[in-house]
Order: structure tokens, then C-alpha cells, then sequence
């Protein structure tokens, strides 16, 4: 007699091991599933974190580009007011050069009549002491 309920016992963990073993089985394909799920959704994530980079890699292309055209614009802005202060020191140096040069030919001007003031009061002079030595040797010859 216990042989009857420990066979009926054994078919009975059998059934049990039979449908663990199915809903193993069922699982399995569920997780399947599930993966491919979580792997299509890390793809469009993926996808859309590209699609992202991309937009910001154009709007700072973009920025760069309108950044380098503005500082290409001051750049020349602050090249054109140097130009204006350089010409303004070039007008201001040739107004000076003009001043000394009215100056010099003032001076030169004012040289040349004392030189020839000069040449005249040195002839004068030469003129008066060879006159004063003839006199003199004339008066020394002509008296003994």
C-alpha cells in the first residue's frame, strides 16, 4: 500500500516539474522579449541623443561663426579709429615739421644778415688797421 500513494505522490511532483518547467520555458521568451524591448528603446534614445548632438554642434557652428564675423567686425572697427588717430598724429606732425622749418629758414634768414653784417664790419675793421699800419709805417719811413 504505500507503494500505491508514494507512486501517485511522485507523478503528482512530476505534473509539478512538468509545469514549472513549462512556465520556465514561457519566460524565457518573455525575457527575450523584454530585451529586445530595452535594446530598441536604448536605440531611439541613442538615436535621439545623436540627432541632439548634432543640433548643438550646428547652433555652435552657427555661434561661432556670427562670434567670428563680429569680432572680425570690431576688429576692424578698432583698426579704422587707429588709422584716424595715426593720421590725426601724422596731420599734427607735419604742422609741426612745418613750424620748425618756418623757424629754421628764420634762423638761417637771420644768420645770413648777421654773416653779411659781419663781413661788412670785418672789412671795415681790415680796412681801417691796414690803413692804421700804412699810416703808421708810412710815418716810420717816411720820418727818418
Amino acid at each position: 500500500m504505500p507503494a500505491g500513494p508514494l507512486e501517485s505522490r511522485m507523478a503528482r511532483l512530476e505534473g509539478a516539474y512538468e509545469q514549472v518547467s513549462q512556465r520556465l520555458m514561457n519566460i524565457d521568451p518573455r525575457f527575450d522579449g523584454v530585451d529586445r524591448k530595452i535594446d530598441l528603446r536604448f536605440d531611439a534614445l541613442d538615436k535621439k541623443i545623436e540627432a541632439l548632438a548634432a543640433k548643438n554642434d550646428q547652433r555652435f557652428d552657427a555661434l561661432e561663426a556670427k562670434m567670428d564675423q563680429r569680432f572680425k567686425a570690431f576688429e576692424a572697427k578698432v583698426d579704422e579709429r587707429f588709422n584716424a588717430v595715426d593720421q590725426r598724429f601724422n596731420a599734427f606732425e607735419a604742422k609741426v615739421d612745418e613750424r620748425f622749418n618756418a623757424v629754421d629758414q628764420r634762423f638761417d634768414a637771420f644768420e645770413q644778415r648777421i654773416d653779411a653784417k659781419l663781413d661788412q664790419r670785418f672789412m671795415w675793421t681790415v680796412g681801417i688797421v691796414i690803413t692804421t699800419w700804412l699810416s703808421t709805417l708810412a710815418a716810420i719811413f717816411l720820418h727818418h
